[in-house]
């Protein structure tokens, strides 16, 4: 009896959640079929070569790093069976989708319009879509977070989605950490942050604001957060 007990009514330190252990995505693995040629594209992107080491058994792994991104990319020679092209729906979030869009243009990549996504309906198999949803041109014409998007493939036909995200939803970002990997990134804060404080100031009679330092360094923060915006 005192063992069924004690299998059915654990002990109160089994009983108590472990603690929280950091798990920070490191690597996404990237089927190619080439591997010179996705160094080359991958170089062509401007990304951070970190490594490209060969070993025994036909091996090789090459590793690059998106500007700003704390996760890496890695792709070789039997480094996995994933067929050639299957990665799809990588994401790489921007702050400004058309400058974005534009920087990619610039080093002779292809990449699409900037769209934004349409209303829920059935789509054909050849028809644009993003998760069920159809690719209206253009960014999101509120320029709402998280609703502008571009999209490019390397030569093997992996998938990678620009996202543009300004303000991010709550939870998602620790309030008490504000971080910029870009100064084009923290221009770009500044200049939302400006345009904020410009109707802030005309809300209250278009009088100057000896404290906007305040208020666009509160914004910003509760920007990245996911918190309510000052007004």
């Amino acid at each position: 009896m005192s063992d069924l007990n004690e299998r059915t009514h654990p002990t109160s330190a089994e009983g108590k959640a472990a603690p929280a252990v950091d798990l920070k995505l490191e690597i996404v693995v990237i089927p190619v079929s080439d591997v010179d040629r996705a160094k080359q594209f991958y170089a062509k992107l401007g990304w951070r070569l970190d490594a490209d080491f060969a070993g025994p058994d036909d091996y090789r792994v090459i590793q690059f790093t998106p500007p700003g991104s704390n996760t890496s990319v890695i792709f070789g020679k039997n480094v996995t069976r994933a067929a050639p092209g299957s990665a799809q729906g990588l994401y790489l979030v921007v702050s400004d989708i058309e400058a974005a869009r534009n920087a990619l243009l610039s080093r002779g990549v292809t990449i699409s319009e900037a769209f934004h996504a349409g209303g829920d309906v059935h789509v054909g198999p050849d028809e644009p879509y993003l998760f069920g949803r159809v690719r209206l041109s253009g960014p999101d014409p509120e320029r709402g977070s998280y609703r502008s998007y571009a999209s490019f493939s390397d030569p093997d036909g992996n998938g990678w989605l620009l996202q543009e995200v300004t303000t991010r939803l709550p939870g998602r970002v620790a309030a008490d950490s504000t971080t910029f990997t870009s100064s084009s990134d923290l221009a770009a804060a500044f200049r939302r942050a400006a345009a904020a404080h410009g109707e802030h100031e005309k809300r209250n009679g278009g009088q100057h604001d000896a404290n906007w330092p305040d208020w666009y360094a509160d914004y910003i923060v509760k920007e990245q957060a996911g918190e309510p915006l000052p007004l």
